[in-house]
This record gives structure tokens, sequence and C-alpha cells, in this order.
């Protein structure tokens, strides 16, 4: 695992963006492994710059960590609605090579191997962006003494219920259960980048920069992949020893 230290959130999205550009810019056909949440958004407006600039998206499959269990695609806090205001909308993407678990489904296991086996048959996915809970979640696979590996429904903890809450109007709006990628299906990438930003991610960083593999932290599961980038501001890093911080950074 390779650690980038931005000096602000601006930076961040910039390093993310060209990560992403570089990829397609190599492979014009390549799958991507999208998120949500506000993280991102910033690395999503450097994109939508790039292809303003000439970036080509035409060719790209794109495949979305995951979606609340009970929101219709139209719903403002759905995460297919947040793709296409933050990025889709303002892009040259097909939309048929756009894949995002369907938050209706009547049969989520059905869903959810379907999902699984559209990833694979795409090829498997070349380069995955992730965010980071606070409680460590990547995608929505919440600390347990267990995780799953393929792409299942989950319930929510309180602590993500609680953090997602200054997206709805009310903290009882928010979906209790969501469909997403397993720690599995998110493994198999190719290349993974996550991004963490902010004061409030400060302590799992300071968490996740220890190489132990805990299912407390999912995300230090993905101490067991050859190909992960994670880029995170000062902000974010503000709780890392400064020894550790020079000895971490690249």
């Amino acid at each position: 695992m390779k650690f980038i230290i931005a000096k602000d959130y601006d930076e961040l999205s910039s390093i993310g963006a060209k990560i992403i550009k570089d990829q397609l810019n190599d492979k014009r056909d390549s799958v991507l492994g999208l998120a949500t949440g506000s993280t991102p958004i910033g690395m999503y407006r450097k994109l939508v710059e790039e292809y303003d600039k000439g970036l080509d998206f035409s060719n790209i499959k794109t495949f979305n960590l995951d979606e609340y269990y009970g929101l219709p695609p139209v719903h403002p806090q759905s995460y297919r609605y947040f793709m296409d205001v933050n990025l889709f909308s303002h892009i040259n993407i097909d939309k048929k090579n756009i894949h995002i678990p369907d938050g209706l489904c009547k049969n989520v296991e059905i869903e959810c191997k379907n999902y699984d086996k559209a990833i694979e048959n795409a090829g498997g996915i070349d380069l995955q962006v992730l965010g980071i809970g606070r409680n460590g979640h990547i995608g929505f696979n919440e600390p347990g003494s267990a995780l799953m590996v393929g792409t299942h429904m989950t319930k929510l903890t309180e602590d993500t219920i609680r953090a997602n809450s200054r997206f709805f109007d009310s903290y009882d709006d928010v979906p209790r259960f969501a469909i997403t990628m397993g720690l599995g299906t998110i493994m198999k990438s190719r290349k993974i980048i996550l991004l963490s930003s902010g004061p409030d991610k400060a302590p799992i960083m300071a968490k996740l920069i220890k190489p132990v593999v805990n299912t407390k932290v999912p995300a230090s599961m993905l101490y067991l992949h050859n190909n992960v980038i994670v880029i995170m501001d000062t902000e974010a890093a503000s709780y890392i020893n400064p020894d550790e911080l020079k000895s971490i950074a690249v």
C-alpha cells in the first residue's frame, strides 16, 4: 500500500483525477469502479474538466460500489442520481455501460449475483475508486467479526447512518440497508485508489497506516492487495505521528 499526502482537498482531487486520466489514456476501454460520497466530488469535477479538454469516456464501463436499498434512481440521494449530477451527465459515457446496483430490485440475491457476473463479463475492474467511512468501511462493508466476499445487501451501522444523515432531511430518512460490492469483489480490481479528506477521517487514517489486517477496520483488508494507492490530505493525516508520516509518504 502506497500513501500520498496531498496538501489540501484540491490537490487530492487533482492526483486522483490524474490517475484515472492516465488509466484511460493507457486503456481507452477501461472498466472503472466508482465511489460516491463527498470525497470524490472534487475528483469528478476535475475529470469533467479533462473531458472538456478532450479526454474520451466513450468506451469505458463503470460499476458503482453501492446503492441504498429502497431508493429509486431519480431520488436526489440515490447514488445513481449522484453519479449523473456529478459526472455522467457531463461526459460522453455510453449510458448502457453504466452499472449501479438496483435499489428497487425484487430479488436481492439474484441482483447481487448478476452484478458480480456483469463485472466478470466486462473483464474485471481495472481501477477501483474507494472512499473510507469514519468507522473504516469501504463501500458499505461495515466493521464486524466477518466480512462478505461478494456483492450483498448489508445493514448500515448507526455510525454510518448518523454520518450520512447530513445528506437527508433528517436522521429518520436515511435508508437502513444498502447493496454493496463485497470485499472479494473489490479486491479483484487490478488497481485501487482510496481517497480520504478532512479532519473527521483523521482518527481512522491513523489506524489504517498500521499494517495490520482487522475486520473491525474493513479498509485494512487492502493490505492484502498488491496495487493500492491511498491519497489523503493533510487534515485527514493530522492524527498521524510526524515520524510515521515521513516513513509512509511517497
